[in-house]
């Protein structure tokens, strides 16, 4: 086996625990000097343990005093340089320990809104790729997945279908004409109950409540209304906004959140304007004055320009 294939070998091969330099594990005293120097005073605890880094490189654990960093340990490597007896300082840092209370891991804002925590005047931007939207219109001529007419749907119609042909009543009923003209309730709403209905939703969601006051928009340019049908779609339509107070609600067509999906832009922070006078910059003085000036030159020093004899 070749030099080259043997240390490759040994460098694949797991090294066996490394037994702590001895004059370096020695050195508790220069480790607690150093975390006493960087800690305040009664911060540095006992010393809890020390652990090989290296070849001539130990790192020694102190105990935390500090309130509220349970479990914490100050880790402080020395080392020394080969066939030297003179111990030097690393570095010196403050690491948690396996047991030590750390704070919860960092979650982006955009995961821990939960529908019902946008109030008045609150922006909620849409990503460009936001799954929940799509574009209005797609220049294709084939229809889109969801369309009445894609094959799709008209599978899964065609099995609704053969499911009610079982329960259609007879062709010459009243009832079977209704179905045929997609009026098949008895009774529907008067024209008093989509009045008290309309004043009740626009009373609860509509364009004076606070929300609706601070929006940036209204919900008639919101991709995520959902309209209704017959004569309300004219002005009312259902928040399909997870996040909005409105979610799943009939709001107004001139209602409005901060969940709006074109307030996508949020506004960029006022930039203060340069100041007037710089002081923090350096003024340039010159110690003489040109000689073509025609200004008086200045004293030397000299006793007769300072007056004195």
């Amino acid at each position: 086996m070749s030099a080259a294939s043997a240390a490759t070998t040994r460098s694949r091969t797991p090294r066996a625990t490394r037994t702590p330099d001895r004059l370096c594990a020695e050195a508790v005293d220069l480790a607690r000097e150093s975390a006493e120097e960087l800690a305040a005073p009664g911060i540095v605890g006992e010393h809890v343990g020390v652990v090989a880094e290296g070849d001539r490189v130990v790192t020694h654990y102190f105990a935390c005093e500090e309130p509220g960093y349970r479990g914490w340990r100050w880790a402080v490597t020395v080392t020394r340089a080969s066939r030297a007896k003179n111990v030097t300082l690393d570095e010196t840092v403050l690491l948690p320990g396996s047991d030590a209370l750390l704070a919860p891991e960092w979650v982006p804002w955009s995961e821990r809104l939960r529908p019902g925590d946008m109030g008045p005047g609150d922006l909620l931007p849409t990503e460009a790729d936001d799954l929940r939207l799509e574009p209005g219109f797609s220049g294709e001529d084939a229809p889109p997945p969801n369309s009445a007419v894609s094959e799709e749907m008209a599978d899964h119609l065609d099995a609704e279908d053969a499911e009610i042909t079982s329960r259609t009543p007879s062709r010459g009923a009243i009832a079977s004409v209704a179905e045929e003209l997609g009026m098949r309730r008895a009774r529907v709403l008067s024209r008093y109950g989509l009045h008290v209905a309309a004043d009740r939703w626009d009373e609860a969601f509509g364009a004076k409540t606070p929300m609706a006051q601070a929006a940036p928009a209204s919900c008639e340019s919101c991709a995520f209304l959902v309209p209704l049908a017959g004569s309300l779609r004219q002005a009312f339509g259902v928040c399909a906004n997870e996040f909005s107070p409105a979610d799943g609600r009939v709001v107004s067509l001139s209602y409005g959140c901060g969940g709006h999906s074109e307030a996508a832009v949020m506004p960029k922070p006022p930039r203060p304007a340069a100041p007037v006078l710089d002081s923090m910059a350096a003024d340039e003085f010159p110690l003489r004055p040109a000689r073509d000036s025609g200004s008086v030159p200045e004293a030397d020093g000299s006793p007769e320009d300072l007056g004195h004899s």
